[in-house]
């Protein structure tokens, strides 16, 4: 057995040992990329997955559709087209978002300083030119969310480099805010968020600030535990809050913030979380 023949055995028996733990795996060829599309499914032809972007309908034997291919099936993992690109295989890779994880990729000295100053320790694994940050949660991936920091969770995959070291941290709301687009403001107003509801000059019910804090953390959670109907849940969700905080201007734009962040961690576009913002206060007429 050559020394190349036992390297990439080793792979597939490093990918094996994942998936009984239930991480989703696959193979990455030469240049630390995913196998190419087959020629069944060239062109988008399956009708699936060829673009990455969401699971399909495909059902290609091979591991040609990147993060989307990546499974925890044993049989799968080891028959077939899949045995062959392991034989040519250069690394094991993994789905984060499958195992219900988030890898926080750092590339460079300064990112991994950053990280050590900004984000709660976590499980940490050494990379070629920095250090992944595994949390336990998943998000959308983003690339270049700061100089040298990338983030992988759903559609994405990240190469497998070992345990690391370290306990997994939940994934904390710092995390998720780097993936967040700064809101712009409501287009029917050139005014701040909370300048385009106006103090209306209204008795303010919040003797403390206890009262509003907790109703914005109450919203948050309701977005953020929406299982369906995103789009609508944001929309009642800020609707409430505006019928309730948005009339005597104690509502700042850390609030609004704090909303709108929770609903692009659960996928509404900044476009999405605007217009919900601008027609609930059309509908609540302020």
């Amino acid at each position: 057995m050559t020394q190349l023949t036992h390297v990439r055995g080793e792979h597939l028996r490093a990918a094996l040992a994942l998936a009984a733990t239930g991480v989703p795996v696959l193979p990455l060829r030469a240049g630390k990329v995913p196998f190419g599309n087959c020629r069944r499914c060239a062109g988008n032809a399956c009708g699936g997955r060829p673009n990455m972007k969401t699971p399909g309908p495909c059902a290609c034997p091979g591991p040609c559709h990147a993060w989307a291919a990546a499974t925890t099936n044993p049989h799968v993992l080891t028959s077939g087209p899949w045995q062959r690109a392991w034989q040519r295989a250069s690394a094991v890779a993994y789905h984060p978002g499958g195992a219900r994880l988030t890898v926080v990729d750092l590339d460079n000295a300064d990112a991994i300083a950053w990280a050590r100053t900004t984000l709660p320790a976590t499980r940490t694994v050494p990379t070629t030119r920095g250090e992944h940050w595994i949390y336990r949660g998943t998000m959308p991936s983003a690339n270049a969310v700061r100089p040298g920091v990338d983030i992988k969770s759903t559609a994405a995959y990240a190469r497998w480099l070992g345990n690391g070291t370290g306990v997994t941290a939940p994934l904390p709301d710092s995390v998720r805010a780097l993936a967040v687009k700064e809101p712009p403001a409501p287009r029917r107003a050139a005014q701040s968020l909370t300048g385009a509801m106006g103090a209306r000059g209204g008795a303010c019910p919040h003797r403390t600030s206890t009262y509003l804090d907790r109703g914005v953390a109450m919203a948050v959670q309701q977005i953020t535990e929406a299982r369906s109907a995103v789009h609508a849940t944001v929309y009642r969700t800020f609707l409430a809050v505006l019928s309730t905080h948005g009339r005597c201007g104690c509502l700042t734009d850390a609030h609004v913030a704090r909303l709108f962040t929770a609903a692009q961690a659960k996928g509404e576009s900044p476009r999405h979380c605007t217009d919900a913002w601008t027609n609930a206060l059309t509908t609540l007429g302020l």
